[in-house]
């Protein structure tokens, strides 16, 4: 055990935020902290961090152990460049390293009882540095910014001049590789892409230490822990499994709850049936013994209601009326700002009653796609064809539609100047705003709230057809389950652009990506996706001169027709042929390169034994020699290694 929380408690203002939570923490687990906003996750994470003091309640951490800890605030203001501010983190190595090369120097210039004492000191931070893997620190260092979304060309950036978002990844790469025992994320993947995020996802679920994540990913969670630690109403609840796991066992737990809470209940109520009518008597002997039973009544330690967090907010969406068949035709469309170019003949098809996910990198062009279908940004070519009766309805993630100037309730009224003050009380109340809440000024709201009251508006407006950009950005994971419930019952048509992947994989029952400028139809949810897109996506982009990847379907058309030469199954047939050539090729030299890198990897354990063997200590003139071959093999084996992991991503 490394870390032991016993009975942390916390209160501020005289609320309860941590009541006598309890949970410890091995070596290698993977732990994610889950509960609704303000729930108190954060505030234990800083409580084991030490930034706050429990008001009772005490944190263990075993001895030597390291903590790396990034915040949702991190202070992300450095003064390097991408490659330089990685480098700090293995500044340790690099001073080693430069020892090292210092005392292969001085070894040349002396002898006797002086040689002695500088080869001892060269074997000792030789065993280090290969212990602590300084061989393959530069390596380490390539592959985490390019898991993080930053290219060769982004090495020599200067930090000043990135994003918040890119200043937060660079953040995170820095944290990674410091290598701490205990690693603490607060909402790590609200910076990352899906490609980001799932590289970040690997990278912690092979790491050998421990890990604590505060997310409302919950694919993330699913993927990264195998332990849950819930947070309800301040008090902590022990899952050991991931999070599909826990959320099917919340579920009876609950249950489980909830029925020995409505026994108790019930047997309170009878119980006081009792005492009342025994007092009622008005006889000695009947007013004793409900004397008797109220004090035995009043020993009974009365069980909480568990929280039913999912009745709390009721979501319908409900179209007013049906629209026809084809909803949205898109063809030939193309934008770019100056010389970047976002897509170019994009086309898509969307039939009523489809729940369509748009996904891809960040910056690839998915919101803009959304905007140019909702004529808030031109086009540069191509057509756009709503169907017959479509009513369309935009959930803006910027949150556009409202003003904050106004109250809620004047948002509200304004919008449907017809609905009376009690329906506009129900329906915010249905989205959690009760009492003198509706009277709050849109511009004191979170962006919680604001996608709450923007999506309490979308209900009410007469779309039968949803375009959404980012609707679960800064909702909790129970109000995400919500809209997921009304979504997946929705009899409308809805397009829409996330980053939740169990969102997606929920709600989705087709996938398009916009990936190299072009989209590639998927149709399945997120799993389906996930297990094809690189078959997919070389299948359906890889031969020249047949039909546009990205035209849309034409009732009719056929690709034989277009080429009169060759039938569609032919085609189709020549493609996989053509992809599963290619596969083996990769496969074959895939299988070489791993050859070649255990080759090279076993003659460098080789070289490095016999610098660390005392008994070439004296040989000052082998040891040189032998740090010049382990140079070279170690240059040779990173270009190995970069080979490696390109040819894995084209698999």
């Amino acid at each position: 055990m490394i870390l032991s929380c016993q009975n942390i408690t916390k209160s501020y203002v005289g609320k309860d935020i941590l009541k006598s939570v309890n949970f410890h923490l091995e070596k290698n687990d993977k732990c994610a902290i889950v509960g609704i906003n303000g729930a108190g996750k954060t505030t234990l994470l800083k409580i084991i961090l030490g930034l706050e003091e429990p008001d009772s309640g005490v944190v263990s951490i075993a001895r030597d152990i390291r903590i790396g800890y990034l915040s949702q605030n991190q202070d992300t203001e450095l003064d390097n460049t991408i490659y330089g501010a990685m480098q700090e983190a293995k500044k340790y190595l690099i001073d080693i390293e430069n020892r090292i090369r210092e005392l292969e120097k001085e070894m040349q210039e002396k002898t006797g009882a002086e040689l002695d004492s500088i080869l001892e000191t060269y074997n000792r931070l030789c065993t280090t540095y290969d212990r602590e893997n300084g061989y393959a620190y530069e390596s380490e260092i390539t592959g985490v910014i390019s898991g993080l979304g930053f290219t060769e060309a982004d090495y020599d950036r200067p930090i000043a001049t990135l994003s918040g978002g890119q200043k937060m990844r660079v953040a995170l790469g820095r944290l990674l590789l410091s290598h701490p025992d205990i690693i603490i994320l607060d909402e790590p993947t609200n910076h990352l892409d899906m490609t980001s995020t799932v590289w970040l996802e690997g990278f912690l679920s092979s790491y050998p230490g421990a890990v604590i994540v505060v997310s409302h990913d919950r694919y993330f969670i699913d993927r990264v822990s195998n332990k849950i630690i819930e947070i309800d109403q301040g008090k902590s609840e022990i899952y050991n499994g991931s999070y599909s796991y826990y959320s099917e066992e919340k579920s009876k737990r609950r249950k489980a709850l909830m029925n020995a809470y409505l026994k108790q209940m019930a047997e309170i109520e009878h119980e006081e049936a009792v005492i009342t009518k025994l007092k009622q008597f008005n006889r000695e002997k009947s007013i004793k013994r409900a004397e008797s039973r109220e004090k035995k009544l009043d020993k009974i330690e009365r069980l909480d209601k568990p929280t039913e967090i999912n009745t709390d907010m009721k979501l319908r969406l409900t179209p007013v009326c049906e629209s026809g068949e084809d909803v949205l035709f898109v063809e030939g469309l193309s934008k770019a700002y100056g010389e970047n170019k976002l897509f170019e003949d994009l086309g898509m098809d969307i039939k009523r009653g489809e729940h369509v996910a748009l996904i891809g990198a960040n910056g690839t062009g998915k919101t803009t796609i959304l905007k140019i279908i909702n004529r808030l940004v031109s086009k540069d070519s191509g057509s756009i064809k709503l169907g017959a009766k479509v009513r369309m309805g935009y959930f803006d993630q910027e949150h556009h539609d409202l003003d904050t100037s106004k109250t809620i309730f004047d948002e509200m009224s304004d919008s449907f100047p017809d609905m009376n003050n009690t329906r506009i009380r129900n329906v915010l109340a249905a989205f959690l705003f009760t009492g003198e809440d509706v009277f709050k000024k849109i511009e004191d709201l979170s962006g919680g709230e604001r996608g709450r009251l923007s999506l309490a508006k979308l209900m009410l407006s007469p779309a039968n057809f949803l375009v959404l950009d980012e609707p679960t950005n800064h909702l909790d994971i129970p109000s995400k389950e919500i809209l997921e419930d009304a979504l997946r019952s929705y009899e409308g048509t809805v397009l829409y652009v996330s980053h939740d992947r169990y969102f997606i994989n929920k709600t989705a029952t087709r996938i398009l990506e916009l990936r190299s400028s072009v989209l590639t139809n998927f149709k399945g949810n997120y799993d389906y996706y996930e297990e094809n897109k690189d078959r997919l996506f070389a299948l359906e982009h890889s031969g020249a001169g047949t039909q546009s990847p990205n035209a849309p379907a034409v009732s009719g058309s056929s690709v034989g027709a277009q080429d009169g030469l060759k039938s569609e199954g032919r085609l189709e047939y020549e493609k996989k042929k053509t992809a599963y050539a290619e596969q083996r090729k990769l496969e074959k030299e895939l299988k070489r390169l791993e050859t070649s890198i255990n080759k090279a990897e076993t003659e460098l354990d080789e070289i490095t034994g016999k610098l660390s063997d005392p008994a070439n200590g004296t040989n000052a003139a082998l040891l040189i020699e032998l740090s010049e071959k382990k140079d070279t093999l170690e240059e040779e084996l990173l270009e190995m290694y970069s080979r490696l992991e390109e040819l894995r991503l084209n698999m």
